[in-house]
């Protein structure tokens, strides 16, 4: 218990009251002090441990379980839990939707941790990854013609793909931004899907990654998911470039009827 006293008092020292609570539970859980399941000291001795009123407390608690690290169950304390990432996604959306370009920038994040989490699933991943994963691609292919069933398969293979590296960070990290992710695959599908050649690169691609993590080929499983980016990047400019002269054509047909319109009223 000694150790426990010595370990809040240096931990907390030059914090102030909330963040003297907030910084007591962080290192108590990284120290291995406290687990999930453990219910801490009561109100009482725990305010008096870290040197601060029992509504300080109370206030500090209240924030961590809004935020799932803690639950606070009446009759019995406050008992140390496991924070839902789904929570670590809503802050990422409301904190990035407001920033320009924003799809842009989670696109980069969703590349860097793919990329290093194929090179562990090539090393990882067992029958039920390489089962999921194979489910994921049938998807794929039954609804290639819809765009939006169509996005969110392609969003569960590469989910799929990311759990298959075995890495508990990286697929916090990745169901952080999953929401807005899931919006750029519907976006994305909704401007490619008309495009030559699309349906047989996303069923291609997806197989041929897919027999490269089977093959535990890093390297070659590496290569193809920056191919499958940047290939994806090149239709999603010819999308741009086709809807773009589609514009232009309308827009003209628009110009000739008001002339012609124009033209009859002089006329008459």
């Amino acid at each position: 218990m000694d150790g426990f006293v010595s370990i809040v008092r240096e931990k907390a020292e030059g914090k102030g009251g909330y963040e003297g609570v907030v910084a007591y539970l962080r290192e108590q859980l990284l120290s291995g002090e406290l687990k999930t399941g453990d219910c801490l000291l009561p109100e009482r001795e725990l305010s008096a441990r870290l040197g601060v009123s029992r509504q300080v407390l109370r206030e500090a608690l209240r924030a961590l379980a809004m935020i799932g690290a803690v639950e606070i169950r009446h009759g019995v304390g406050t008992i140390v839990s496991r924070p839902d990432v789904s929570t670590l996604g809503e802050f990422f959306t409301f904190a990035l939707a407001q920033q320009s370009e924003v799809i842009d920038d989670i696109m980069e994040a969703r590349i860097a941790i793919e990329h290093h989490a194929i090179r562990l699933a090539c090393r990882r991943a067992g029958q039920a990854d390489f089962d999921r994963l194979a489910e994921r691609l049938y998807d794929i292919v039954e609804t290639i013609h819809d765009p939006e069933a169509g996005g969110h398969a392609d969003f569960r293979f590469h989910e799929a793909l990311v759990q298959a590296g075995g890495s508990p960070t990286l697929i916090s990290l990745y169901s952080s931004i999953a929401s807005l992710m899931m919006r750029s695959h519907l976006d994305r599908r909704e401007q490619i899907i008309q495009v030559e050649g699309i349906t047989e690169f996303l069923i291609d691609h997806h197989r041929k990654i897919f027999e490269a993590i089977v093959a535990r080929d890093a390297g070659v499983a590496d290569e193809l998911l920056t191919r499958h980016f940047e290939i994806g990047a090149d239709f999603r400019r010819r999308a741009g470039f086709r809807s773009a002269a589609a514009n232009l054509r309308s827009s003209a047909s628009e110009t000739n009827i008001i002339q012609g319109e124009q033209n009859a009223d002089r006329d008459r």
